[in-house]
């Protein structure tokens, strides 16, 4: 057997392996009974129920074609070997060849979510930290990041929370993103996010250091058990700020609720009535606690919710830097992946730290045990 030959069984065993592992046979069986679902008269009748079945369907699809496209590739690529005679013909199946590894590379970084609730929906938040009028517009760029990102992945990204800052930026957000594994692939990007640039906002164009903080919990289904007394929590009514609508503007529709013995606060505005909001936030504040309930227990990132107001040089859980400014780089301060061109890593080209995340962190377990 020659060596591209052995490369590709190489390959195929792999996917096959992974195949496995993933248990994809049972996700295209999934995909098919949620198909079939949506072909059943009066689908649309209840809009809420169907949007979650489109979403949940979106995602499965995505897992699906992903191994789908890679066992076509196989195909294909063991095919071309087979034909190949001309000098030609074999720089095209060594190029495809490089093409399929990496493609089987990008299913592989699935075996890392072990996690328990890695294939859940996340809810992210973001908070502003040091930093002054920069900060805020740092803000608003890692927001723009992270929804890009989350994006690429096909998930769905709903604005929940939007506390913008008069002059440029934002305050806090909140998005909703939905999605089978948006939890497991956004995990990498909770902690607090540095950026060094020559201020745009500094007449004399001094550098400038400018924190936020990024939080990501997993959206648990309605099985959770978490008693929260009324008497813990402090809920206020504001109007919602920037776009929709005059209602959404001119009504105090949009709700922020505090649970008094933790300290967490969630906000939402999105939605036109006041009720409303007040569900969604209070469902946001039982996945906060009761995720903070579960590392209490793992005793395992025990400074997650620490006071954000420590966000700043010292900051503790400061996990990535941004350099625009005297030189350009990225780099995480965790697994010590790096990357020498910002701009596409700002447009949300995050895949080489989160892939460096996930090996890590799947590191960090195998030294625990």
């Amino acid at each position: 057997m020659g060596e591209r030959a052995s490369r590709i069984e190489e390959l195929r065993a792999t996917y096959q392996e992974l195949h496995a592992t993933l248990n994809v046979a049972e996700l295209v069986k999934e995909r098919t009974a949620l198909e079939a679902k949506m072909g059943e008269p009066g689908f649309w009748d209840d809009q809420e129920a169907a949007q979650l079945v489109v979403t949940e369907l979106k995602s499965v699809k995505a897992e699906t074609d992903a191994f789908s496209a890679v066992a076509d590739k196989l195909d294909d690529l063991e095919v071309l070997d087979e034909l190949a005679a001309s000098p030609e013909d074999l720089a095209e199946v060594e190029k495809e060849l490089e093409v399929t590894e990496e493609a089987i590379n990008g299913l592989q970084l699935r075996a890392y979510f072990t996690g328990e609730h890695d294939a859940l929906s996340a809810y992210l938040t973001i908070q502003t930290g040091a930093g002054g009028i920069d900060a805020c517009d740092w803000s608003e760029m890692v927001m723009r990041m992270l929804t890009r990102y989350a994006e690429r992945r096909e998930f769905e990204v709903e604005l929940l929370e939007l506390d913008r800052e008069p002059t440029a930026g934002i305050r806090s957000a909140t998005l909703h993103v939905k999605g089978r594994g948006a939890f497991g692939w956004l995990k990498s990007e909770r902690g607090t996010h540095r950026l060094v640039r020559i201020s745009p906002f500094d007449a004399q164009n001094r550098r400038q250091t400018a924190f936020c903080a990024v939080d990501i919990t997993p959206e648990f289904d309605d099985s959770i058990e978490i008693e929260i007394n009324d008497a813990d929590l402090n809920i206020d009514y504001y109007r919602a700020g920037g776009a929709g609508g005059q209602h959404v503007n001119k009504t105090s529709s949009a709700v922020r609720i505090t649970h008094l013995p933790t300290g967490v606060v969630v906000q939402c505005q999105n939605e036109r009535h006041q009720f409303a909001n007040r569900r969604t936030a209070m469902a946001m504040l039982k996945n906060r606690l009761y995720q903070l309930e579960l590392e209490k227990r793992a005793a395992a990132a025990s400074n997650s919710y620490a006071n954000k107001s420590n966000m700043g040089f010292g900051a503790a859980d400061r996990i990535r830097t941004y350099t625009l400014q005297p030189f350009q780089l990225v780099k995480d301060t965790r697994t010590g992946h790096e990357n020498g061109n910002v701009q596409p890593v700002l447009d949300g080209e995050l895949d080489g730290f989160v892939e460096a995340y996930l090996k890590w962190a799947a590191g960090e377990r195998e030294k625990a045990k």
